[in-house]
């Protein structure tokens, strides 16, 4: 078999997309031009994927699409510093990252019209338009899923007692729960879990009284005990409420109990056994526990891991996030940015080293950039017109950027690429059609996908 071919699941996913036979679906398959090789090779290589969400909007221009030539009142304070790709400089605030951009694709010309932080996040986690693009909207079971939640529904045919999406260490909030983080019309069998990452790690703010699914053992019920407790809530039958919700409820109440009675389910969400050496490579801060704890999940066989990317709380006007309108350079410098510099190299050195690079996606993410004109105090406003995101493994590219803006870091200048293509090309690397059919809240048939698969597959 290929090696980058997954199961013969994913084949049948696609005719169930497509509404197809098997003899019809080989016809189409004969009559269709071919996809470009290297894609079309890489179609399902990922068993998993970790998506690091950077909340607030990380600034391109200080980051990773400096505008060394521009005048004082874009570019950059921070210095610039050569990576392993020739003639290529990013931020000085990143210098364990510089060593790894020939391992990544970088798109440059990421793009969207919904300035503010809810909406735009929708659209990034979700692939779709947002309705209200501009404001906030309270979420709720009508909007679109996020895309964990997607991956889960797509694989709802495989059998395992890991949850089919996690979110990690806690949700995002903006004026409310923000859209986009739940399975939306999909219904609660779909959420992803909400975990996060045992330990001393610093919660303050409202993230902390966020719901999540804790797997410490509870004082006084031991193994025997618990499995008693679930027979009785079995015994006891549905909960009330309509028979989806409460189908929904038992799903979800059933897989929590199973991932408690099972010890490998147990361990992968458990950083108690990992050795110094890996705490210490990833920092012992929230963000690098995050995302060694995600490394675990998706190693384990969660299909897809999303990682809120925090120095801190997520939440409030003062949180350790990226939306650095006041105060920008030094947030960025002495909070924000070492942190993810840390915690998102030492995934990829670790990730390279047990060779599970080849399997494993990796998407840095954020809702958008930040305004090209800064700030006395190098603060910059929400600017969804251009940002720059990052992939690697599964097949793709190294060293590859992709994309460019332009001088002023405004719009694209090359090869405009919107969230929906990103979403098309994490699908793609799942083994995932797609334009796989979902069906909202009222039974209409939507494709899972409107966007295109982004050329970065080497």
């Amino acid at each position: 078999m290929d090696p980058c071919r997954k199961s013969t699941r994913r084949d049948v996913l696609r005719l169930g997309a497509l509404g197809l036979t098997l003899p019809q679906w080989f016809a189409l398959s004969q009559a269709a031009p071919a996809p470009p090789a290297s894609a079309d090779r890489c179609f399902g290589r990922a068993k998993s994927c970790i998506l690091v969400f950077a909340w607030g909007g990380l600034s391109h221009i200080d980051t990773f699409d400096l505008k060394l030539e521009a005048g004082s009142d874009i570019k950059s304070a921070f210095r610039s510093i050569p990576t392993t790709l020739p003639g290529y400089r990013v931020c000085e605030h990143l210098p364990q990252l510089a060593r790894q951009v020939h391992r990544m694709t970088l798109i440059r010309s990421m793009h969207h019209d919904a300035p503010s932080h809810r909406s735009a996040a929708y659209w990034n986690l979700t692939g779709h338009a947002p309705v209200h693009p501009d404001k906030n909207w309270p979420r709720s079971r009508k909007d679109w899923p996020a895309i964990g939640s997607m991956v889960s529904y797509a694989n709802r045919d495989v059998a395992s007692r890991l949850p089919g999406a996690v979110a990690l260490p806690y949700p995002i909030f903006d004026g409310g729960m923000a859209n986009g983080q739940h399975a939306g019309f999909l219904g609660l069998q779909h959420d992803p879990v909400i975990v996060k990452p045992p330990g001393g790690t610093p919660y303050e703010g409202k993230s902390p009284v966020m719901g999540h699914i804790s797997l410490e053992p509870i004082e006084g019920v031991d193994h025997q005990r618990l499995v008693s407790r679930r027979s009785l809530l079995e015994n006891l039958g549905r909960p009330m409420g309509t028979a989806a919700d409460g189908a929904a409820s038992m799903h979800y109440r059933d897989r929590a109990v199973d991932m408690l009675l099972d010890p490998k389910t147990r361990r992968a969400f458990d950083l108690r056994h990992e050795p110094a050496r890996q705490h210490e490579r990833y920092g012992t801060h929230i963000c690098g526990q995050s995302m060694l704890m995600a490394r675990n999940l998706a190693l384990a066989g969660v299909p897809l891991v999303t990682v809120y990317a925090a120095a801190g709380d997520l939440n409030g006007s003062k949180g350790a996030h990226f939306d650095t309108h006041g105060n920008g350079y030094a947030r960025l410098r002495d909070h924000m940015l070492p942190p993810l510099d840390q915690a998102l190299s030492g995934l990829l050195d670790d990730l390279h080293e047990s060779q599970a690079i080849d399997e494993t996606l990796v998407v840095l993410l954020t809702e958008f950039g930040r305004t090209p004109k800064v700030k006395g105090d190098g603060g910059r406003d929400h600017y969804p017109h251009c940002y720059t995101v990052g992939l690697a493994g599964a097949g793709v590219s190294e060293g590859l950027l992709y994309g460019a803006s332009d001088k002023q870091g405004a719009f694209p200048a090359r090869k405009p690429t919107s969230p929906a293509d990103v979403h098309a090309t994490i699908f793609h690397a799942l083994g995932i059609p797609p334009d796989l059919l979902l069906r909202d809240h009222l039974g209409r048939p939507f494709p899972m996908c409107d966007g295109r698969v982004v050329p970065v597959f080497g």
